[in-house]
């Protein structure tokens, strides 16, 4: 049984996988915020867990717990590099690619082979990257995550409140403070999406992240939602078996 983990700012994710099961297939799949992390490492044991594979972007003493919840399994600690999983990576310095990112856009073209592509992965953070159709990563955005947006402006100003966005997106020109804050909060995050699609003829756009369902309403072009994208990425990069040394993320 192989494990898949991404340890993000926020949660880790988690996903469990056949042998020999398509990027995406699984058995099981959670996620549980860092403080619950003993709880989900529960759900691991007892499966059968041969190796892991894990993307971890939430520093050094998470890998540290991680790492003593993972022994004595095989673990390969993903990081970004030149090449992997027929993926070419264009950043000027490969390996200061976030593992995240290189691991969502490898899910991404294991989704849409031949494809262009925008992955924007919405989460503490929103990264907005860009795919070739011949399979190179060519670089992206980041921004503040959804959350982040309005946290900043209940913090630092006098008057204004935290929002929370809804199921429906409010009215572009909201009629109240709350639903201005969500609306100018959402606008951004889409706009930084569309100006991607814009800028990235013919690309297709993969949406991820747990802001993701709120900021596709706002969106005027055609996308896809898929969930845990950057466990799709780590499958994939199992499933295409090229090994790698212990490398820190």
């Amino acid at each position: 049984m192989l494990l898949l983990i991404d340890a993000g700012n926020t949660r880790v994710k988690w996903a469990l996988a056949a042998p020999g099961a398509a990027a995406g297939d699984w058995l099981a799949v959670g996620a549980a915020p860092h403080a619950d992390l003993d709880a989900a490492a529960a759900s691991w044991h007892g499966q059968g867990v041969s190796s892991a594979i894990v993307s971890n972007v939430a520093g050094a003493v998470l890998r540290e717990r991680l790492a003593a919840l993972l022994q004595p399994i095989t673990t390969e600690w993903f990081a970004s590099n030149a090449e992997r999983a027929g993926l070419v990576n264009g950043y000027r310095e490969p390996e200061r690619l976030g593992c995240d990112r290189f691991a969502a856009a490898i899910g991404a073209r294991a989704l849409a082979p031949g494809q262009a592509l925008i992955v924007a992965t919405c989460g503490t953070a929103t990264t907005v990257d860009a795919v070739s159709s011949d399979g190179r990563f060519i670089g992206g955005m980041i921004l503040p995550g959804l959350a982040l947006m309005a946290g900043a402006l209940a913090r630092n100003t006098a008057q204004l409140p935290q929002a929370v966005p809804g199921v429906n997106p409010p009215p572009l020109f909201a009629d109240n403070t709350m639903d201005a804050i969500v609306s100018g909060c959402l606008s951004a995050q889409a706009g930084a999406i569309e100006r991607a699609l814009a800028a990235h003829a013919g690309a297709a756009c993969i949406l991820s992240g747990g802001a993701a369902r709120y900021i596709a309403p706002a969106l005027k072009y055609g996308h896809q939602l898929v969930d845990n994208i950057v466990l799709v990425g780590l499958h994939a990069v199992a499933l295409a078996a090229t090994p790698m040394g212990d490398k820190r993320c």
